[in-house]
């Protein structure tokens, strides 16, 4: 009888420590997961942005490869001034940016709208500004209705939507456009040039950059901002999910003090001024 609760004993303290050495085995595992971004980024010497053209977030000087706009502006602040790197700004596009992030091509992606479908693939620091999707038309259209409000006014057989193929209006029109045409187009010259040559009959874009647009060519174009608002989300930057927890608290604590010190306002105001100016 001794022997036999004495080898039941033994199996069941070697189960028990067979379990605790897999756990052991698994938190070792995530612990060595864990990317200390800053860190490695300060060892390379360069903090890696990928940019995808939006403006005003992200801006683009086809001359030059100069890049400018708020989201641009913060990248820039946060690696040289409070990382003390370089900072090396990738061109990318809208359908790459997140597997670029994903791939290490980069070490953040700039100005990314946090939606549940990119958070199950990448993390997200806290929000520098906000979004929701606008359209552009041109105001001399006859296929446009005079009152629009909602959706379903420009939601019509034979409207065609015109958008940047990959981003977040993207998914947004996507998703409650039934009727209307959707032109899914690689960039935001393509967009605004399919609307201009009336091959679209709108834009859909994020309500800032359509203002924008508008208002630099006033003499044709109008904004429409549905009622209730479409796809009003959190932009922020876009950080691989295993960045280190002190890692993204640091980023967080920095886009906090920037937006609440009045910073990120000014450079917005800064951005919106440099695209009118441009005539984009």
């Amino acid at each position: 009888m001794y022997q036999v609760a004495a080898r039941k004993m033994f199996k069941r303290t070697s189960a028990i420590a067979a379990i605790a050495i897999a756990l052991g085995a698994s938190g070792f595992a995530k612990a060595e997961e864990v990317e200390p971004l800053w860190a490695n980024v300060k060892k390379a010497g360069v903090l890696r942005c990928g940019a995808a053209v939006a403006p005003p977030y992200v801006m683009r000087d086809p001359m030059t490869g100069n890049y400018s706009g708020f989201f641009a502006d913060l990248c820039r602040d946060f690696g040289q001034n409070v990382l003390k790197v370089k900072v090396q700004f990738v061109d990318t596009t809208w359908d790459n940016i997140v597997a670029g992030l994903q791939a290490n091509k980069w070490d953040m992606s700039v100005a990314l709208n946090n939606t549940p479908e990119r958070a199950k693939a990448i993390g997200f620091s806290s929000a520098a500004s906000n979004y929701e999707v606008s359209f552009v038309y041109n105001k001399t259209n006859p296929k446009v209705g005079k009152k629009l409000v909602s959706i379903a006014d420009i939601d019509k057989p034979g409207a065609v939507v015109a958008v940047m193929s990959g981003t977040s209006q993207d998914k947004a029109v996507s998703a409650v456009l039934k009727q209307a045409q959707i032109m899914r187009l690689p960039g935001i010259d393509e967009t605004r040039m399919a609307v201009s040559s009336r091959r679209a009959d709108f834009i859909a874009d994020a309500s800032d950059t359509n203002w924008i647009f508008s208002e630099s060519h006033g003499d044709w174009a109008k904004t429409f901002v549905p009622n209730p608002a479409l796809a009003k989300q959190e932009v922020a930057f876009g950080i691989r999910k295993n960045t280190s927890p002190d890692d993204v608290a640091m980023l967080n604590a920095y886009l906090k003090k920037k937006v609440s010190s009045g910073y990120v306002n000014a450079l917005i105001k800064k951005a919106v001024q440099e695209t009118l100016a441009s005539g984009k």
